[in-house]
């Protein structure tokens, strides 16, 4: 069993910046980023494989950045000019030796 823990997340304000964390207690291959809101189809936000590749969905190409630190099993989503329509729920899956996990998932709200 592998063990997905994000962190980072909360209220922020249009503009502003956020990073979240997501940990796995297993080296990880692919990382995949998505997000839900209420109402609204889950959305893969980006991904990133073991050579550092990255894609990026049309709605945060430019403002989010993937990043990845093998030696800690942890990746990163940095999020950048943060707009009302990001608020989601933001959820870290992780491919461990062909399986995918799941991350608890964390909150991302933003408003003026």
């Amino acid at each position: 069993q592998v063990r997905v823990v994000q962190s980072g997340g909360g209220l922020v304000q249009p503009g502003d910046s956020l990073r979240l964390s997501c940990v796995a207690s297993r080296s990880m291959y692919t990382v995949r980023w998505y997000r839900q809101d209420p109402g609204r189809p889950r959305e893969l936000v980006g991904s990133i494989v073991i050579n550092g590749d990255t894609v990026y969905a049309d709605s945060v190409k430019g403002r989010f950045t993937i990043s990845r630190d093998d030696a800690k099993n942890t990746a990163y989503l940095q999020m950048n000019s943060l707009k009302p329509e990001d608020t989601a729920v933001y959820l870290c899956n992780v491919v461990v030796g062909g399986l995918n996990y799941w991350g608890q998932g964390t909150q991302v709200t933003v408003s003026s």
